[in-house]
């Protein structure tokens, strides 16, 4: 795909770019191709029809999220794919009963795996340290990350669509015993994934101005907040036009950081953890 010529399909490009920015002032760039624009037509996805994944698709998939990179090739990360409707019920009364963990008929849930590693050494008589230290959960948690989004995309070039579920951090604890999770074992997020349904299509939601997250040799602490202004109105536009509740970027997004009450339940990360196996020195 690297060698598609200069300014192929350039007006989608534009257009998919503007609908990810609406910014008349950033200007679309000049290059693109067939993974760009598959980007920037990134949407979240809350509607399914009820056909399954086959497991043709989902081997793809995780083909694809295998092949993300990874800490040393540690490959710290597994996923567990839940398709029994019984049990996606039970997760979604975990994960603030989020209706499209019911809907979908596939819920995959990525974890950080540091219990096949320990496993690998313990078969050949060997301790290990290592695993007990935060560097190794932020190493794990990392490469959960990067497989699953590997993934999204992947899907998505097969006409599939997702959404990730943070909310199955609500209750850690509950979701390893679902899942039968041994110890050292973390439920990062969940990804519901299925087809998505037609009738009830998503847009692309609108991105912080590139002025707020791209900083140049240093950060700059003025930029990062002069555009959001800007942002907020786009982002009432995009709310209006969609009939969602209105809500103010900024207003939202101190609220869901200002108490430990607002991080529902996950702030009680450190003790979860604890629980689950992990020491964190």
């Amino acid at each position: 795909m690297n060698d598609v010529p200069h300014g192929r399909n350039a007006s989608l490009a534009a257009d998919l770019f503007q609908q990810r920015y609406r910014d008349p002032g950033q200007a679309a760039p000049g290059e693109t191709n067939a993974i760009l624009e598959a980007l920037l037509a990134h949407r979240s996805i809350r509607a399914f029809l009820p056909e399954p994944v086959s497991e043709d698709h989902l081997a793809s998939i995780i083909a694809a999220a295998s092949s993300a990179a990874t800490s040393s090739n540690l490959q710290t990360w597994s996923v567990v794919a839940v398709r029994d409707a019984d049990r996606r019920s039970r997760l979604r009364k975990l994960c603030a009963n989020q209706a499209h963990i019911d809907e979908a008929p596939l819920f995959l849930v990525f974890l950080c795996d540091l219990a096949r590693i320990e496993a690998i050494a313990a078969a050949r008589g060997v301790a290990v340290e290592g695993t007990e230290y935060l560097e190794m959960l932020l190493i794990g948690v990392v490469d959960a990350t990067l497989a699953a989004q590997n993934a999204v995309v992947a899907l998505e070039s097969l006409g599939l669509g997702s959404v990730y579920i943070g909310g199955i951090r609500n209750n850690p604890e509950k979701v390893a015993a679902e899942l039968g999770l041994p110890p050292r074992v973390f439920p990062v997020f969940g990804l519901c994934v299925g087809t998505p349904d037609p009738a009830r299509p998503a847009a692309i939601k609108p991105r912080l101005p590139q002025s707020s997250v791209l900083h140049h040799e240093q950060y700059d602490p003025a930029q990062a907040i002069q555009d959001i202004p800007a942002y907020d109105a786009r982002m009432a536009a995009f709310q209006a036009e969609q009939a969602m509740t209105p809500e103010v970027w900024t207003q939202r997004s101190i609220s869901r950081v200002r108490t430990p009450a607002s991080l529902t339940g996950r702030d009680r990360m450190r003790a979860a953890l604890a629980n689950l196996g992990f020491a964190l020195r």
